[in-house]
């Protein structure tokens, strides 16, 4: 790094719901000379400091391609994931697990030192769902029957040797839960509700009452709030795993009552049924077994990133959550593909 230009920073899936807030909080920072966002499809997005490169992970033959665009970085942040198609399992395979095993050499061959990847909570095997939570030595073998779990803890275990053979690069790896942003509305609605449910159905007075799975907690992050804790990770010297969660837990009476409306409980088996049945009638792109995932994951304590990366969330639980909805009633969206709004047919 020439101290006078800061450091270079290259950010994978640079145009999604986190990769958005990555390169604004990368870009802001004076630490920070310049940003290179990396995605499938160059964005319309303009973010200043930021320049924009085609790269698909999935494709073997650009691999000398991908690091041509690391050269000369001081650190990657890996964020790229597909989740589509859901019911080619295959696919996401060979773009989430074999690209970034391709990106974690082409970060070795590039010579660069700071490896940032994305990690998840999925990552983790089933456990409790209490506080204060389960730290980062929880075990992460993931729900083996949904993909996206399967995935995330398959590339942890591929970071684990990665990390004993290149020990002179730093490697961290963050794990946030689930994550929202208004300007994520019109994505998140049609990775998890699918393409023809419009956002503008997603109204509390439309509610007369939920129903809610029994027992279902979870936690929620906005998404900022999560590209925070990411230029932190760039810019610590720090290793390892970090999980990422903002209070509160969200639960039934929680929701209902962002939602003002009454909450129904509901069998767990009666809600994955319904699921099920959208799944196979192709209503719904989301398969049962990610509701499975989710209804064991455990919740996840964050003391290890407020000490080592001095980060704490500036929003609750509630306004992420709260922030996500009211973006699907408008449709909002920004200029990138993935992230396009008011696509509602």
């Amino acid at each position: 790094m020439n101290a006078s230009q800061g450091l270079r920073v290259v950010v994978t899936g640079a145009t999604g719901n986190v990769g958005t807030s990555v390169i604004r909080a990368l870009s802001r920072d004076p630490a920070v000379g310049s940003v290179l966002g990396l995605a499938r499809r160059v964005p319309d997005l303009v973010v200043p400091g930021v320049e924009w490169a085609t790269a698909d992970l999935s494709r073997q033959d650009r691999s000398a391609q991908l690091q041509a665009h690391l050269a000369g970085a001081d650190a990657v942040v890996h964020l790229a994931w597909r989740f589509h198609p859901t019911r080619r399992p295959l696919v996401t395979w060979r773009s989430n697990v074999e690209g970034s095993m391709r990106l974690f050499e082409a970060v070795r061959g590039a010579g660069v030192p700071v490896l940032v990847h994305a990690s998840s909570l999925a990552a983790y095997s089933p456990g409790p769902q209490r506080e204060p939570g389960v730290d980062e030595q929880w075990a992460t073998d993931g729900w083996p029957d949904a993909a996206y779990s399967r995935e995330k803890a398959y590339l942890e275990r591929v970071l684990d040797t990665f990390e004993l053979r290149h020990p002179h690069i730093r490697v961290v790896r963050m794990r946030p839960t689930f994550l929202s942003k208004e300007t994520s509305a019109s994505e998140q609605r049609r990775i998890f509700a699918g393409r023809h449910l419009p956002g503008a159905l997603i109204r509390p007075d439309l509610l007369p009452f939920l129903p809610y799975p029994q027992g279902l907690r979870f936690q929620m992050l906005h998404t900022d709030d999560a590209a925070e804790a990411f230029r932190l990770a760039v810019l610590t010297d720090v290793r390892g795993a970090f999980n990422l969660a903002a209070d509160p837990v969200v639960d039934a009476h929680l929701l209902g009552e962002l939602l003002d409306t009454r909450v129904v409980p509901v069998p767990a088996a009666v809600a994955r049924g319904a699921l099920a049945t959208a799944w196979w009638t192709r209503t719904s792109p989301a398969p049962p077994n990610l509701f499975d995932a989710v209804l064991r994951i455990p919740l996840m304590s964050c003391a290890r990133a407020h000490e080592e990366l001095r980060w704490r969330p500036a929003r609750s639980a509630s306004d992420a959550l709260s922030t996500v909805l009211r973006g699907a009633v408008h449709g909002e969206g920004e200029d990138t593909a993935p992230m396009a709004g008011k696509q509602w047919g």
